[in-house]
C-alpha cells in the first residue's frame, strides 16, 4: 500500500472535502477522488459517504481510522530507523518551540544526554501546531511546545513554566506606558489570555509579534515598552538602557513535553521528560 494513500485519507477526514484536501496537498480533486478509490479498492470497503453537507467516514472508514494512523506512523519511523546516524546507539528527532529555541535549547541538549549520551538528536524548531502534527504522523519523537492540541494520539506533560517581564525604555509604570511604542506579544493562546486580563488597554497595539527574541531586538533598536523572557528582560535592564514595569505582574507561560500515546510508558520516554522537566526547572 502507498503511504499517499493514508496521508490523503487522513487529511480528508480532517478537511471533509475534496477540494480542501486537494489544495493542502498541491493536488488535484481528481488525483484525491482516485487515491480514495484505490485505497478503498486495496482494502475492499468504502470509506466516505459523499453528500451536500460534506464528506463523512463510513463505518468502515471509522474502523480503519486508527489503522491508518499507525501505519501512517510505523512507515515514517520505518524510514527514519534506516536513516544513517553514525555510531549512535539511539536517535531522536525533537522538536522544541520556537520561542524556547534560542536561549534554551543548549540547556535542553545538555539534560537529554545525560540519560542517552549515545544518542543522536536531532532538533527543529516550530511552532507547537505543527510539532503535533508531526508527532502523530512520526515524523518527530519528542517535542517541547507552549500549545498542546488535543489528539487521540499524542501524550501531555508539563515540564514548567516560563516567565516573562514587561520592561520598557521610556516607562517606568503602566500609567507612562506609550499605545505608540508599545509591542504586542502574542506568544501562545494562554500567553495572549493573561495579557489580556494584565493589560487590557493595549489589546489593539498596532504592532504584534510571536517571538520573545524579535521583540526584545525590536526594544534594542526602536525602543518601546514590551514583554520578553525574565532571563533577557534581566539583561536588558542591567545594560541600563531599560526599565520593569513594576506595577505590571509578570507572565508565566506554561511548557509541555508531547509525545506520541503509544510510548507514554516507554522507560526512554519517561527519560526524556524527566531531563526537559530538570532543563525548565525553576526558569
Amino acid at each position: 500500500m502507498q503511504i499517499d494513500l493514508l496521508e490523503t485519507f487522513l487529511d480528508l477526514i480532517e478537511t471533509r472535502s475534496f477540494h480542501k484536501t486537494a489544495e493542502r496537498l498541491g493536488l488535484t480533486q481528481s488525483t484525491v477522488s482516485g487515491r480514495i478509490q484505490a485505497l478503498e479498492a486495496a482494502l475492499g470497503a468504502r470509506l466516505f459517504n459523499r453528500s451536500r453537507a460534506g464528506t463523512d467516514l463510513t463505518t468502515e472508514g471509522l474502523r480503519f481510522e486508527t489503522h491508518a494512523r499507525i501505519l501512517r506512523q510505523e512507515w515514517n519511523e520505518a524510514k527514519r530507523s534506516v536513516t544513517a546516524s553514525g555510531e549512535a546507539a539511539l536517535t531522536f528527532r525533537i522538536g522544541i518551540q520556537n520561542d524556547l529555541a534560542v536561549a534554551h535549547i543548549a540547556d535542553l541538549i545538555t539534560e537529554l544526554r545525560r540519560p542517552f549520551p549515545q544518542s543522536a538528536l536531532y532538533f527543529e524548531p516550530d511552532y507547537s501546531a505543527q510539532m503535533c502534527l508531526d508527532i502523530v504522523s512520526g515524523r518527530q519523537d519528542f517535542a517541547v511546545m507552549f500549545t498542546p492540541k488535543p489528539h487521540p494520539d499524542l501524550h501531555f506533560v508539563s515540564v514548567g513554566e516560563m516567565p516573562y517581564r514587561l520592561i520598557s525604555s521610556d516607562a517606568k509604570t503602566r500609567a507612562e506606558i506609550r499605545p505608540d511604542s508599545f509591542i504586542n506579544a502574542h506568544i501562545s493562546p494562554a500567553f495572549e489570555q493573561a495579557h489580556r486580563e494584565v493589560l487590557p488597554e493595549f489589546l489593539g497595539a498596532p504592532l504584534s509579534v510571536g517571538q520573545s527574541a524579535i521583540i526584545s531586538s525590536l526594544l534594542e533598536k526602536l525602543g518601546g515598552t514590551g514583554f520578553v523572557m525574565a532571563e533577557r528582560a534581566r539583561d536588558m535592564v542591567a545594560s541600563g538602557g531599560f526599565h520593569y514595569i513594576e506595577d505590571v505582574p509578570r507572565i508565566d507561560q506554561p511548557i509541555f513535553a508531547a509525545l506520541h500515546l503509544r510510548r507514554r510508558t516507554s522507560k526512554a520516554y519517561r527519560h526524556l521528560i524527566r531531563a526537559a522537566q530538570r532543563s525548565f526547572a525553576a526558569k
